[in-house]
């Protein structure tokens, strides 16, 4: 009893200050664009031309700091185990899905506890989030789509009041000094539609790739959480698919213009991403619960505690523009002792619906122009050992990335190859004996 009351205080001592730091940090905006010469002399035409109403400039002031921290995701698996330390925490598990009904309303920069309003005329509720099934994007983890999509929209207002100028964009430290490098080039031909689109498409495809960045840091050492190694959660296999879904739907939200102040892009946020995943066709979170039981021991291990690194047995290495998602084979769902309670996800074919980011809009490429570029502080250097120097030790941008990850990959596949023969017990290290690809 002592155990469960003591238990119960620390919970609530973490929330009340978690809640109070988020309180403090929240970002605010409210752009207010001005209008060309061009736009007012339109506007008061007989027949206003659209394009030319279109022709707003954004205020300097309107570029906000990024969000400085990240939501807490979720590890891929449901009811984990935790260890503290040495110490497994006995009667605890970490309750991770959710369900459609449940996401509550969207708060940009939100902490662990954060209440907003969904719409105008409703009550404010707090921001969930989990992982959900659908049956075209897979596991969607919700804390990667909200994260994405908040700096996406940080970065677009960073982007176009200065669109086509050299800049320099600061960006929260993870292994290292981090910054969004854009060349200077030309927008003089592009109209104003145009130069609005081109800032958001530059906008999420950057906020992406600092999403990839953050798997890249996760596995190399970087910890929110001093205690706690991150590297069970990098390259998660439900991750980087649902950092492009926060980048799609920031996309649509920029492109709507729905996010000239932080109350519009969070009921707007709101809305999108529910409508995203009704689209998507989720599950209940009962049936998410069932469909990570059927990976178990072949996607992820139950039976090993949070943070050990093989909790997470399938990863994702992948990076690019182009994600597709992982469904449950229906074979390996029929083949488990859940069947009876997924069977009705499998009643009409799941096809996977890909997803993927423009480099090239309106004549200019975007990775030419803009570049996040890295710098492995010294205390993240022995995390590298196994990756060629000339690959990192001056910095790098996300035009490495997917050659850095593939010797991270390397190495993984060893880690893992040595784990399964010493557990061979596991589904996965008995069908890889099976397929003669275990040593």
């Amino acid at each position: 009893m002592m155990f469960h009351s003591q238990k119960r205080v620390i919970l609530l001592s973490v929330g009340l200050m978690v809640s109070l730091v988020s309180a403090c940090s929240s970002s605010e905006w409210q752009v207010s664009a001005t209008p060309s010469d061009s736009a007012v002399s339109a506007a008061l035409d007989n027949q206003p031309d659209p394009a030319l109403l279109r022709d707003i400039a954004l205020p300097q002031q309107a570029a906000m700091t990024l969000p400085t921290s990240v939501r807490p995701c979720c590890a891929f698996g449901n009811g984990q185990k935790v260890k503290l330390g040495a110490m497994t925490i006995p009667f605890y598990r970490h309750a991770n899905t959710i369900s459609l009904e449940d996401l509550g309303a969207h708060a940009y920069e939100a902490g662990s506890f954060s209440h907003q309003k969904s719409a105008p005329d409703e009550g404010r509720s707090g921001e969930n989030n989990g992982i959900i099934y659908t049956r075209k994007g897979g596991f969607i983890d919700l804390a990667h789509v909200r994260d994405t999509a908040d700096n996406a929209v940080a970065l677009f207002y960073q982007i176009h009041p200065n669109l086509g100028e050299k800049q320099s964009i600061a960006l929260p430290f993870e292994i290292g000094p981090r910054t969004i490098e854009i060349d200077r080039f030309e927008v003089k031909l592009l109209t104003a539609t145009q130069r609005w689109e081109l800032a958001a498409a530059m906008a999420v495809r950057l906020a992406y790739s600092m999403a990839e960045a953050h798997e890249i840091a996760q596995y190399h050492g970087y910890r929110s959480f001093g205690p706690w190694t991150e590297d069970v959660s990098a390259y998660s296999p439900e991750d980087l698919y649902s950092n492009m879904l926060g980048a799609k739907i920031a996309l649509a939200v920029l492109t709507n213009n729905l996010a000239m102040t932080r109350q519009q892009y969070n009921y707007h946020m709101t809305s999108w991403i529910a409508a995203t995943l009704d689209w998507l066709e989720p599950v209940t979170a009962a049936e998410t619960d069932a469909l990570f039981d059927v990976i178990d021991g072949y996607w992820w291990d139950s039976n090993e505690p949070m943070p050990n690194k093989f909790m997470l047995l399938k990863r994702h290495y992948d990076l690019g523009e182009h994600q597709s998602p992982y469904l449950v084979p229906m074979d390996m769902a029929k083949n488990s002792d859940t069947w009876p309670d997924v069977v009705s996800v499998y009643e009409t074919p799941n096809v996977a619906h890909d997803l993927s980011l423009a480099n090239h809009v309106h004549g200019i490429t975007i990775d030419n122009v803009a570049k996040q570029w890295l710098h492995v502080d010294a205390k993240f250097e022995s995390h590298f050992e196994h990756v060629p120097e000339s690959l990192w030790r001056d910095g790098f941008t996300q035009q490495s990335f997917l050659a850095l990850t593939r010797y991270n990959e390397k190495l993984d596949e060893t880690l893992l190859s040595e784990h399964l023969s010493q557990h061979s017990h596991l589904p996965l290290a008995i069908e890889q004996t099976s397929q003669g690809e275990l040593k």
